[in-house]
């Protein structure tokens, strides 16, 4: 008899046991699938001669000091993805990224992320390392050991799309592999990381990162990273003078993801003959005001269409009232509040390669 009762209660110990785990794995994928990253992209740091690419340091350290006195963890981008992808604690995480290595860059900024602490990513196009307006490798292995990862950002920074597809990929994986040798050769690291020229890519650009084993690829088309992300497309939102004041920057750190469900098209590229483009993406509307939805397209105005589907799902359909074919890059944009206030954003980029 007593042998019986202690199987009894082995038996429901192992059973509160199994709840408690599954409980806990249930809560464990719930705070995994609710990680997000938010991703900033600079250029130049006081150097007012090119607005367009351009930050005040006035701003760009208002930006670091939201980031610290808001309770954000800063990481590189290899080190946010890992963080997306393991079972860490649920924070608010930002990355630095800085395209091309300028040597407002090294001059400016490092001084500043050295103040707040903070580490960044260098995306190095190497054809222009040491010339001109640009850092040195002497000075690009000094970042690194001071905490900066250093990616990859092709050898040339060309505008690929406008190359033959005949020998378009073939140059845009000689210059990648070419960019790995010489960024391990004078820094000592292979590079987890890569960045598009211009933010510019096709399906085969994707597909030729990966297959090269970088954890993750950024884009320009602004939005958040989150679980659901394409990592070899990950949105940042960049940062210029006519985008840097404190107000903008804050408002897009503590923006959250707009979690996508199914996208069409799937690529960037403009389609030929194409002047109004459809973009047909399906969304889990969850606690979003979808009344309240914004969209917003360069150079146009945006019509929206939505429709509530039988698994409960939304599929908004958007388009140009007007022709976006004489831009070279056009980003249709969509912005949604949710019930608690905040807005989520996502955006698809268009990219015309006849304009050139």
């Amino acid at each position: 008899m007593k042998l019986h009762k202690i199987l009894i209660l082995i038996l429901l110990v192992r059973c509160i046991a199994n709840n408690t785990e599954n409980v806990e794995s249930q809560e464990n994928k719930a705070e995994k699938n609710n990680k997000e990253v938010v991703c900033f992209l600079y250029h130049r740091f006081g150097d007012s001669r090119h607005p367009s690419t351009n930050i005040s340091l006035q701003d760009f350290e208002a930006h670091l000091n939201y980031l610290k006195t808001n309770g954000f963890t800063v990481l590189t981008l290899s080190k946010a993805i890992d963080y997306l992808k393991s079972d860490q604690t649920l924070k608010k995480v930002a990355v630095l990224t800085i395209d091309d290595g300028f040597n407002s860059f090294y001059n400016n900024a490092v001084p500043l992320l050295k103040k707040y602490g903070f580490p960044a990513t260098l995306f190095i196009n190497t054809e222009t390392v040491g010339s001109a307006d640009y850092m040195g490798w002497a000075e690009i292995k000094k970042v690194h050991e001071q905490g900066i990862e250093i990616g990859n950002h092709t050898h040339s920074h060309a505008y690929f799309l406008n190359q033959p597809e005949t020998e378009r990929y073939e140059t845009f994986e000689r210059e990648i592999r070419q960019t790995q040798k010489l960024i391990t050769e004078n820094i000592g690291a292979v590079p987890k990381t890569f960045a598009y020229p211009f933010g510019e890519l096709d399906p085969k650009m994707k597909a030729i990162v990966k297959n090269m084993g970088f954890e993750a690829a950024g884009a320009q088309n602004s939005g958040v990273i989150y679980y659901g992300t394409d990592l070899m497309q990950c949105p940042r939102f960049p940062m210029n003078e006519s985008y840097s004041a404190l107000d903008q920057f804050a408002m897009k750190a503590e923006t959250k993801a707009l979690k996508i469900v199914n996208k069409i098209p799937a690529s960037f590229v403009l389609p030929k003959g194409e002047n109004q483009p459809d973009l047909t993406i399906t969304i889990q509307p969850d606690e979003l005001k979808l009344d309240q939805l914004q969209c917003f397209i360069q150079g146009s105005e945006c019509e929206t269409r939505q429709t509530i589907n039988t698994d409960s799902t939304v599929t908004l359909t958007l388009k140009a009232t007007s022709s976006i074919a004489d831009r070279r890059r056009t980003l249709y944009t969509i912005t949604v509040p949710d019930e608690n206030g905040k807005w989520h954003w996502f955006s698809h980029l268009w990219i015309n390669p006849e304009i050139k």
